[in-house]
């Protein structure tokens, strides 16, 4: 049995409209912000770890990619960038945009969200906040990382992997994301 169009597009529409009453509709706001992470210059303390895990990752990624184009393999197969190209690779990781970062509420907790960062347990909706402060925030704690530890100790950790270039930045009793630190270290 053919029926005309019309008749089609009702009963179809009739069986949509049925099948969304049986599910539940999915709602988000987005997170309220306090005073600290709407207007404070530096990374708020809370959000610390998520972002120097992010500064880990996109550093890695940079240097992967700057690796993948030097034509110089080292004795184990891999590219070594001399000095002069992984500083100018990290210095330019710092000073990139950071716009696919942003904040997100989840189980009524901020986190800091974006490539690298595990999702976790994410409720199936939610709204992230991007731009604002945090593409700043995140390149000063990035540059602060290259001050206190340096292109070469960084360069270093990131050919031991990814896991030790993390452990060196974020990790260590004074590290953002170090258990026995709960006292912020010094505004980024």
């Amino acid at each position: 049995m053919r029926l005309p169009l019309p008749l089609l597009l009702l009963f179809g529409g009739k069986a949509i409209l049925g099948s969304l009453a049986n599910k539940a509709f999915l709602s988000a706001t987005a997170p309220v912000l306090d005073d600290e992470e709407k207007f404070a210059s530096y990374m708020p303390a809370h959000l610390r770890c998520d972002a120097c895990r992010a500064v880990a990752y996109q550093m890695g990624q940079h240097l992967a990619k700057a690796e993948a184009k030097s034509h110089a393999p080292d004795s184990s197969g891999f590219q070594e960038l001399s000095e002069s190209i992984y500083t100018d690779v990290l210095d330019r990781t710092c000073s990139q945009n950071w716009q696919s970062y942003g904040v997100q509420e989840v189980n009524q907790m901020k986190r800091l969200t974006g490539p690298g960062l595990s999702k976790g347990t994410e409720p199936s909706i939610s709204v992230m906040i991007t731009g604002g402060p945090w593409p700043n925030r995140l390149s000063m704690t990035c540059f602060q990382y290259l001050g206190d530890f340096g292109e070469d100790q960084i360069y270093k950790a990131y050919r031991q992997g990814h896991e030790t270039l993390e452990a060196l930045l974020c990790g260590g009793t004074q590290g953002s994301c170090s258990q026995e630190n709960p006292v912020p270290r010094e505004e980024l």
